[in-house]
């Protein structure tokens, strides 16, 4: 059936234009009666925006519409000032002339050809004059140069996933579009791939949008949130603000928790601890064996599980818990029949707590109280 489309538009400003980067999008696009994705959003043009949502809801729509894949009729798309599709004026620009890379579930590689053909094919894309990365920068960043003469069948689901990614780089995208691209690995696989995504963000500044239906990877790599429900906006925002709003499904599930972002104090080589300071105190975390090591003055973001956080009226002594922060119930409401959600401010940063519906009534929690927020320094995720 061919969907019934109308209304896209996707700005991000162009670079130096004076204006805020942003990226605007209004699409409508309907499958018969059964699904409409009606979205009217505005995104940041920097940074990673994901979009976020149970399956269904419209998140690789919305995707395959800023890729062309999904053609809105009518529609307007702009990109970094680029018109992609504005159909008042005439204008379409089949995918293949959108300067974008993606990526899917599926690394989608050719079979036949090795990884450095895979690749090569990527930059021909890209006429010379107008890359901006080059493959050698590509292979580099994500790692891959013992993998070049290996054939896709040769290699683990991360490292399709890898080489995928530096495909998309190759073209020299003025924009990314992650499509679920770790749904299909395991947890040890998506563990070993998420410190490469973290490096793209963090090296090359290209603009991503990340769909996903994991709680886990909006936290661990967005910087802002959407989030769908049966095609429409349910809200959206800084990621660390949209996680911590009991209104939304997506801080009531076993994984819900609060995001702190803070800057690395010191590490204590002693005890392998990592102080972070962030604007309601510090905190003090287990620094994995392995993992990169933290520099004093880096910006890092930790979170912290609502199951991991404990309230008292009185702060704790002679306690294993590493962490006592004063802070101030701003919500609660129930979870379950057992259960109390609690939202707190720990000094402008929020957090979440789950404590048993009794506990919130021994302690009569209430909006406005003051309390102290106890979080174990092993259950801090950094």
């Amino acid at each position: 059936m061919t969907p019934d489309c109308s209304g896209t538009a996707i700005t991000p400003d162009a670079p130096g234009s004076g204006v805020p980067d942003a990226l605007q999008a209004r699409a409508r696009v309907g499958y018969g009666t059964a699904f409409t994705l009606d979205v009217d959003v505005q995104l940041p043009g920097r940074g990673v925006s994901a979009v976020f949502g149970p399956s269904g809801c419209g998140k690789t729509t919305l995707l395959r519409a800023v890729a062309g894949l999904t053609r809105p009729a009518p529609g307007r798309i702009v990109v970094a000032g680029e018109v992609w599709q504005d159909d008042a004026a005439g204008i379409w620009r089949p995918t293949h002339q959108r300067p974008l890379g993606v990526v899917f579930q599926e690394a989608s590689l050719f079979e036949h050809l090795t990884v450095q053909r895979n690749l090569d094919f990527g930059m021909r894309r890209v006429p010379a004059a107008t890359r901006q990365i080059s493959l050698a920068q590509a292979v580099e960043l994500l790692g891959i140069g013992h993998l070049l003469d290996r054939r896709p069948a040769q290699l683990s689901g991360g490292e399709r996933q890898r080489v995928a990614i530096a495909r998309a780089l190759a073209t020299s995208p003025r924009l990314l579009l992650m499509d679920e691209p770790l749904a299909a690995l395991d947890a040890a696989r998506k563990a070993e791939l998420l410190p490469w995504f973290e490096r793209v963000v963090r090296e090359l500044r290209i603009p991503m949008l990340y769909v996903t239906h994991s709680l886990d990877e909006v936290a661990r790599l967005a910087d802002h949130l959407l989030v769908l429900d049966a095609g429409r906006v349910v809200a959206q925002g800084p990621v660390g603000a949209l996680m911590a709003r009991l209104d939304l499904a997506l801080a009531h599930g076993d994984a819900a928790g609060a995001l702190i972002d803070g800057v690395v104090e010191r590490l204590d080589t002693d005890y392998q601890l990592l102080q972070v300071r962030f604007a309601g105190g510090s905190v003090q975390c287990v620094h994995a064996p392995g993992s990169a090591v933290r520099q004093p003055g880096e910006r890092v973001r930790l979170r912290v599980q609502a199951r991991d956080v404990s309230l008292t009226l009185r702060a704790a002594q002679d306690t294993s818990i590493l962490n006592v922060l004063p802070a101030s119930v701003t919500s609660l409401v129930a979870d379950g029949p057992a259960q109390t959600l609690v939202a707190l401010d720990a000094g402008g940063a929020p957090l979440l707590a789950r404590v048993t519906r009794k506990s919130a009534e021994a302690l009569a929690l209430a909006p406005g109280q003051t309390v102290f927020a106890q979080i174990k320094g092993v259950a801090v995720l950094d």
